[in-house]
């Protein structure tokens, strides 16, 4: 019998392309969502993806006695993927206190009600920013933690710690922590992709829009960063190479090949790549022109960090396969995909 398994924020971006890999790899999965920034819709096109319909709840992860129910509505959730949260640098900024409620109360939830419904494992969506501007790069998972440049970043750093003590206190729950870099790109049917409601606040869904028409002006927050040609530097992952490697994490926990009840794993490509060297990359995997301006720094931004992938490379078997021109040239086929949709 297959394994099932629940993803929290499943028709989200980066939740949507891993419910493809896990059910490509035989996971009956289960999805939660709020839709808060998704759309129901996402859940056909999954299916259209993998060919196997998701179980689809609309559902907020803060809901405790919604989320007891459904863990009983679905009997035998051994793991859970855990996507569910706010996630824009920016708004955390202005709206702090949704970032804290969201993110951290939706975990507390979860880990409540594994032990309860015999559920084995969490993978929970971490990130770079745990690591503040790092002292030294590539950064590994040695590095320490810095003080969050950001609310999003504090709840990071704060869910892991919530995993840690939860786990330490004897709880019968295994966890890996995957701290991922900058998830960009599309499914490679264009089918699934990252469709922010309203303003992006990521980069490349910015880059997209702008360069279809939807929005006249791409900003670059600052050229006077310490970087070569003074923008941020980032590792940008592709979203499929991402789905694949929780994939892995899950097999790792319920194959029991863990070696700690907590393992953490930096996901990213290892090479740094800056904001107007990306903006040059898609103008030249695509042919289009962009439209940019050079603007002022955004607050919590952080200069330049890019991964050391080794341990994730060496312990998880896994690494990030797709070059970068093929990676924007998905996001960029993916934005044609929602023209011809008629979305926006």
């Amino acid at each position: 019998m297959k394994k099932r398994i629940l993803v929290t924020g499943g028709t989200g971006y980066i939740g949507s392309h891993t419910v493809v890999e896990l059910q490509n790899s035989g996971y009956d999965v289960v999805i939660v969502d709020n839709l808060s920034n998704s759309s129901a819709d996402v859940v056909d096109n999954i299916e259209k993806v993998s060919g196997v319909r998701p179980a689809f709840e609309k559902l907020d992860c803060l809901d405790f006695e919604g989320m007891d129910k459904l863990f009983t509505k679905y009997p035998g959730i051994k793991g859970i993927i855990h996507f569910a949260a706010s996630k824009a640098v920016g708004e955390s900024v202005q709206k702090p206190l949704l970032y804290y409620r969201n993110n951290l109360l939706s975990l507390v939830n979860l880990l409540e009600l594994m032990p309860k419904h015999g559920v084995e494992g969490i993978i929970f969506s971490s990130s770079c920013t745990v690591y503040g501007q790092p002292d030294i790069l590539p950064v590994t998972e040695e590095a320490p933690i810095k003080k969050a440049e950001s609310p999003y970043g504090n709840t990071k750093q704060i869910n892991e710690e919530i995993i840690r003590d939860t786990v330490a206190s004897g709880a019968p729950i295994h966890a890996i922590m995957l701290r991922y870099f900058n998830p960009i790109g599309a499914h490679p049917t264009a089918l699934i992709g990252e469709l922010p409601n309203g303003v992006p606040q990521n980069l490349l869904p910015y880059v997209t829009q702008t360069a279809i028409g939807i929005r006249e002006k791409l900003s670059v927050f600052g050229d006077d960063y310490d970087t070569p040609d003074g923008s941020c530097i980032r590792d940008y992952i592709y979203v499929v190479d991402l789905a694949k490697a929780h994939v892995i994490a899950m097999d790792r926990i319920l194959e029991n090949k863990q070696k700690e009840k907590v393992e953490v794993f930096n996901i990213g490509t290892g090479k740094g790549v800056s904001v107007l060297e990306l903006i040059r990359t898609f103008e030249k995997a695509t042919g289009v022109k962009l439209n940019y301006q050079i603007v002022g720094r955004r607050a919590g931004d952080i200069e330049k960090v890019w991964a050391n992938p080794d341990f994730a490379n060496k312990e998880l078997g896994w690494k990030a396969e797709a070059n970068l021109e093929d990676t924007l040239r998905s996001a960029w086929n993916w934005q044609l995909k929602l023209r011809e949709r008629n979305i926006q």
